[in-house]
């Protein structure tokens, strides 16, 4: 006698193969270009792909960077071990593979392959649950559905309920709410009668065979999602890679598949529908068609849908007259259907747009629309496949409509917010060349329509681009891409259009842009400040646009190896010659790569500063600089850990022939005397071509500075300019600075030792070296410095002497007072004095210098600008700083700022244009 393990298990396996079995049959359904292939027969013929998903509340970055297989996040939320279970809902959006993906989980459920904790998988569509009327037991709706189950055995079954899986399919599509109303008493009893939404809502919620698992699929505007609790899993479709695998399969010859994949990734890959296996079997169906008769490749979203069209209006019995006026009859129901609250159309509701004509030939009109129930009955609905279809029909039959109804702004007003694509075909159907298979068809396109498009874009299209707001202008860029049209780029993107930062681009972006800047052949500025998530695939996707850019701008920016990798190959390959990557986290790893593509190209100015680079890079950092195809000037490091050893380094390159280096910015790089030997040495050498040399904010000390007042007195060293800036110096250093700045060999016009303790005793030396005729010194920075009114005489000597060069002086945080200052006004009022650029911040100035300095101000043939900031003047010198603004003749610019001024004198001093405050 067969005992209730046997029964059990002899059930187990009859309902499996009735699963098997029931799959297998010819389906009264066929595939079609638009709807896909049919679930089961892309399981049965093993071409299911595995689809991605994702958790809920994770990021996009996320999602990309750790999937799950569907298989897996099944697995993970319907265990064995399950104590309180919760329904399982899979969402996704239309064509992203639900109903493929659960037909693969049963199938591999009735193979053995998983699962199998569960003894039998019952699966129902809402669809298919609308129909049932009037009340009926859960035993019942089982035994319709699975006829190969006798009652006592189904019986058998429902006693152990935590061995049962119910999938229901397609939850947007139920005509009833998961939560029935409180005035219905959800159902307990497998024998009882009750309405479907009763039984339903009670398997759901838990009294009807309670510890049973449910797994249920829906699109995410399904109403009845939100009050819904439990574990829900984003399907995402296909990523990159199953993509690629999915081409593989339908493309038995493997270049062919390539050719298709790659054309896909570039036309379309940064669309969120292609994720979509449905959109994939219909692109890689047209491809199939395109590449067997010898014709090329879609690169537009437009021609993609041109291709489609053309290929279901083929298949038509209907003349060229007939086939025009159905797509314009479909234009109108893509117009209802967009602007509907249903996206879709009763039978009703199709009258009015023309294609009731149509629906005598069923076949066809499927190929264009998903039908929903019996063409015969009054509740069939009509839908369009896809957005995209339904949204190229509406643009199509604009251009094809007769009437002048419409404009194409009035046209776009009416369907803002509902439509996503139509501009975009708008822009590309009104090009000529991508139009044109779609005319042989349907006969040519209205003219009028056409013109009044091209008007409006180009109208639209300067108003945005004139703007500075990078998501108008990547929009309109998109729409270029879209039309294709190499002398319209050039006609409306003016120079005026690219100084603007467009930051952190989407892969449709890059895209778009490149193309806009290949039609051009040149970019001045490619600007790309904080782009935070630059990765390989968008850095590739940049490379023409980067290859044409004179400068480049990534600062504060984010770039992985293989987006560097790609930018060092496009710099080798093109014209830049700026690239700032100031505050680029990419460490000595980064910068390695980098420096594949820096040896040998057109860059002149290179601004690394914080990019987290150390002393281990300054290998990768001579090898550049000492190539003899370098054309680096100008290297800006400031803010990196490279100490002694790595200036060692870079010292050795200063002393090549090859290097051609003329400004090193080296502030804040952990770096002390000890280093300065061997730069001096370097200055010294005679192949140094360095001219500009900026050490600030590094403790250099007194010993240190000594090496390079050295290096200043050799007739070889090429020096101009030294920012010895907060260096922790003291008067020590002065004598030997003092005694290269006397030096007839010494070529220095900028010195910079402002934030050193030099008191009087240093400066003084200063100024006595100054002194003596000849000197090219023009701009001197003692900023504070300790500086004494003695040293302000001292000066005030120097600049009135007819000796000096100096043209800009900056002695500001000095604690001067008026009586100190005088000396410098004296010496402004001197016609020999040829000082254009005076700074006296924050040296302790009050009303009561006013006077002398207005006089010095008028006298002053020479004086430009003068800086006031931080002192305590107030309102009562007001009315004479404006009035010496305004009667000087030089003077551009005086700076007020910050000092003790009320707002009642904020209106005289707007009256000049030169005054800042």
């Amino acid at each position: 006698m067969a005992t209730s393990k046997d029964c059990f298990q002899t059930i187990h396996t009859i309902h499996k193969e009735a699963l098997l079995a029931h799959r297998k049959q010819k389906s009264e359904d066929t595939s079609t270009l638009l709807g896909g292939q049919l679930p089961n027969k892309v399981v049965h013929d093993n071409n299911y792909i595995t689809l991605m998903t994702a958790g809920p509340d994770v990021s996009d970055k996320q999602m990309q960077e750790n999937p799950q297989s569907f298989q897996h996040a099944i697995l993970t939320a319907l265990p064995e071990d399950r104590h309180q279970p919760k329904p399982v809902i899979v969402v996704g959006p239309a064509g992203v593979g639900r109903t493929t993906a659960l037909e693969k989980l049963i199938v591999d459920w009735a193979t053995g392959k998983h699962l199998q904790h569960f003894s039998c998988v019952f699966h129902f569509t809402f669809r298919d649950l609308n129909t049932h009327k009037g009340a009926l037991s859960l035993q019942a709706l089982l035994l319709q559905r699975y006829s190969h189950l006798s009652p006592e055995s189904l019986a058998l079954v429902l006693q152990k309920p935590k061995s049962l899986l119910f999938v229901f399919d397609g939850l947007h599509q139920y005509q009833h709410s998961l939560h029935p109303p409180t005035s219905l008493t959800l159902c307990s009893d497998p024998h009882q009668p009750a309405s479907v939404a009763v039984l339903v809502a009670s398997l759901v919620h838990g009294p009807l065979l309670k510890g049973a698992a449910i797994l249920l699929t829906s699109r995410p505007t399904a109403a009845s999602l939100e009050s819904l609790d439990g574990h829900r899993v984003e399907l995402l479709g296909f990523l990159k890679a199953q993509r690629k695998a999915y081409c593989d399969k339908f493309f038995s010859d493997p270049s062919v598949a390539s050719r298709a994949f790659e054309n896909i990734e570039r036309t379309m890959g940064f669309y969120d529908f292609c994720a979509s296996p449905r959109f994939c079997w219909t692109t890689c169906s047209i491809y199939k068609s395109l590449m067997e008769a010898g014709e090329s490749l879609p690169e537009t979203l437009t021609q993609v849908f041109v291709y489609i069209t053309v290929q279901l209006i083929r298949a038509l019995t209907l003349d060229k007259a007939n086939v025009r006026d159905l797509v314009t009859s479909l234009g109108r129901m893509a117009s209802h259907c967009c602007l509907g609250p249903h996206s879709n159309c009763s039978k009703e509701e199709i009258a009015s747009t023309g294609v009731q004509k149509f629906l005598t030939t069923p076949t066809s009109l499927k190929d264009f629309l998903h039908v929903d129930g019996d063409l015969e009955s009054h509740d069939c609905v009509f839908s369009f496949h896809t957005q995209m279809i339904q949204e190229f029909l509406l643009a199509a039959s604009f251009y094809l409509d007769e009437s002048e109804a419409v404009s194409v702004e009035e046209m776009l007003e009416n369907h803002e917010g509902c439509v996503e694509f139509l501009d975009l075909y708008l822009a590309g159907l009104s090009e000529p060349s991508q139009r044109k298979p779609l005319e042989s068809e349907l006969g040519e396109f209205n003219t009028d329509h056409i013109m009044d498009f091209s008007s409006w874009f180009k109208s639209t299209s300067r108003k945005a681009l004139e703007s500075y707001h990078k998501d108008r202008h990547l929009h309109y860029f998109h729409l270029l891409h879209q039309r294709q049209n190499e002398k319209l780029v050039k006609e409306i993107i003016t120079p005026s259009a690219r100084g603007i930062s467009y930051g952190v681009l989407g892969v449709q972006d890059c895209v778009s842009l490149s193309y806009i800047v290949t039609c051009l052949g040149e970019w001045d500025q490619l600007n790309l400040y904080s782009s935070k998530d630059l990765t390989e695939e968008k850095a590739y996707l940049l490379v023409p646009a980067i290859r044409l850019s004179h400068k480049i701008i990534l600062v504060q920016s984010s770039l992985s190896a293989g987006a560097l990798a790609h930018l060092a190959s496009a710099l080798s390959q093109g014209r830049t010659t700026e690239l700032d990557m100031s505050y680029n986290p990419m460490g000595d790893t980064g910068f390695k790569v980098l420096c594949t593509g820096l040896g040998d190209c057109n860059i002149q100015t290179l601004k690394l500063p914080v990019c987290g680079l150390t002393e281990a890079c300054c290998g990768d950092l001579v090898a550049v600089l000492t190539s003899e195809k370098s054309h680096l000037h100008v290297l800006e490091l400031r803010g990196n850990t490279f100490h002694d050893q790595g200036l060692r380094k870079l010292s050795q390159a200063l002393g090549s022939p090859y290097c051609k280096l003329q400004e090193l910015q080296l502030p804040m790089c952990e770096l002390t005397g000890g280093s300065m030997e061997a730069l001096s040495t370097a200055l010294c050498s005679g192949q140094s071509e360095l001219r500009i040399l900026n050490l600030a904010q590094n403790t250099l000390t007194d010993q240190g500075v000594d090496w390079l007042a050295k290096a200043l007195q050799y007739p070889c060293c090429q020096l101009q300019s030294l920012i010895l800036f907060d260096n922790e110096l003291t008067a020590a250093c002065c004598a030997g600075v003092a005694e290269a700045l006397q030096s007839d060999d010494c070529r220095l016009t900028e010195l910079d030792l402002s934030v050193n303790e030099l008191g009087q005793e240093g400066a003084l030396q200063l100024c006595k070296a100054l002194s003596k005729p000849g000197r090219p010194l023009e701009k001197l920075s003692l900023v504070r410095c300790e500086l004494t009114p003695l040293v302000f005489k001292e000066l005030g000597i120097l600049l009135s002497s007819g000796t000096s060069g100096l043209r800009t002086l900056s002695v500001g945080l000095n604690k001067i007072g008026d009586e100190g200052a005088k000396h410098l006004w004296v010496a402004l009022g001197d016609k020999r004095c040829k000082l254009e650029h005076l700074d006296v911040e924050m040296i302790q100035l009050t009303d009561a210098c006013v006077g002398d300095l207005s006089v010095a101000v008028r006298a002053s043939g020479s004086l430009k600008s003068l800086v006031l900031k931080n002192n305590r003047l107030t309102d009562t010198s007001v009315p004479t700083l404006v009035q010496v603004m305004q009667d000087s003749r030089t003077m551009q610019e005086m700076n007020l700022q910050y000092n003790d001024f009320s707002e009642d004198v904020f209106e005289m001093m707007d009256q000049c244009a030169k005054i800042k405050y």
